[in-house]
């Protein structure tokens, strides 16, 4: 009896460093998944509003034409979903209205007069669409989905049906007025933002019906106190790092210059252009010595919405086992991603320099 019970004290004892040493990583099950794997590929962009101003869209052709040749099935963008706006908007004491009116989402007002959708009615219809859309969608059904989804504020996704409209049937109707006509030819041409330019562009390149809002600003406010103090704390931390960054910033620029946007995105994907951009950034706000932790708190709201990012990458991927999903992200993010999605079972991150080789 002694001797059990000093074997079983003796299991207990070894049993509690294993305990108390927690694996770093998610464990690997997928070794016999029946499934095909889930390639995603994050691409780090740079953000195109900022072009100078005799950029041309025809530039980023080069980088259409690789991404094109990886062949995804979905595509996800930096944008807040209409979803996520219309619960913002609901609750403006809890989510900053200059962020959420001026920032994150944009005004559906003039696609629901068009259409009589508001955004919930809007998202209904579209995922009722979805399911039964046709092999060969006429004029008017595409005219009709990109109606419903500006009224549920996907507007990239509107333009990925316009695209694919023959240049004749590209006019008002089936919930399109003249105004949404007007902006979706401005998405189309004088707009400079890659949800636009490279991720709608390559959808109807490739026949796709939509592109995937996954950003969100619902859960990473948070509290910083004062935000004059929090907004000089963090300021401060960047130019301490920001001589770091002349270098790099000046390979990028002379890129821009010679309107080499497969050589930027080259770069911006680099490994240690990464690093050093990150380190420059949430690392400088780590160092951030202010007693009311202003950096720490700058990086906890960062890394909160990575986090839901990469849920709802996976989110739009679930449905679709063995699919190929191209995730485009502004170049500070892919890090994180990589290193989220890469923990998830039967997925695969693509080497996104290999790609653009």
């Amino acid at each position: 009896m002694l001797k059990r019970l000093l074997s079983c004290q003796l299991m207990l004892l070894m049993a509690v460093p294993a305990l108390a040493q927690p694996s770093s990583e998610l464990p690997a099950l997928d070794a016999k998944n029946a499934a095909p794997t889930t390639k995603i590929l994050v691409l780090g962009t740079t953000h195109l509003r900022a072009a100078p101003k005799d950029f041309k869209i025809e530039s980023l052709e080069p980088l259409l034409e690789r991404l094109a040749a990886f062949q995804p099935r979905v595509i996800t963008i930096e944008n807040t979903s209409g979803e996520m706006c219309d619960l913002m908007e609901r609750n403006l004491t809890v989510y900053d209205p200059d962020d959420v009116k001026n920032h994150y989402c944009r005004d559906t007002s003039q696609a629901r007069t068009a259409t009589g959708l508001d955004i919930p009615a809007a998202l209904a219809e579209m995922r009722q669409t979805l399911k039964q859309w046709p092999a060969n969608p006429t004029a008017a059904q595409r005219r009709r989905l990109a109606a419903v989804f500006m009224a549920a504020g996907n507007d990239p996704s509107a333009l990925v049906q316009w695209l694919q409209l023959p240049a004749r049937e590209r006019r008002a109707g089936d919930g399109l007025d003249d105004e949404l006509v007007k902006a979706l030819n401005t998405f189309d041409t004088g707009n400079n933002n890659e949800t636009f330019q490279i991720a709608a562009r390559l959808a109807a390149r490739l026949g796709l019906q939509r592109v995937f809002p996954v950003d969100d600003h619902t859960n990473d406010n948070i509290d910083v106190g004062d935000q004059k103090a929090y907004g000089t704390a963090v300021s401060s931390a960047w130019a301490v790092a920001a001589p770091r960054r002349k270098a790099m910033e000046a390979a990028e620029d002379a890129f821009w210059k010679k309107r080499d946007m497969l050589g930027l995105y080259r770069a911006i994907n680099r490994p240690d252009n990464m690093l050093l951009a990150n380190r420059t950034d949430f690392g400088a706000a780590l160092a951030d010595p202010s007693p009311e932790h202003y950096g720490q708190r700058y990086v906890a709201g960062w890394e909160v919405r990575n986090l839901i990012l990469a849920a709802n990458i996976r989110l739009a991927s679930g449905a679709t086992p063995g699919t190929r999903v191209l995730a485009i992200i502004g170049a500070t993010h892919k890090p994180w991603l990589d290193g989220l999605l890469g923990q998830m079972q039967g997925v695969e991150i693509v080497d996104a320099e290999q790609i653009l080789r």
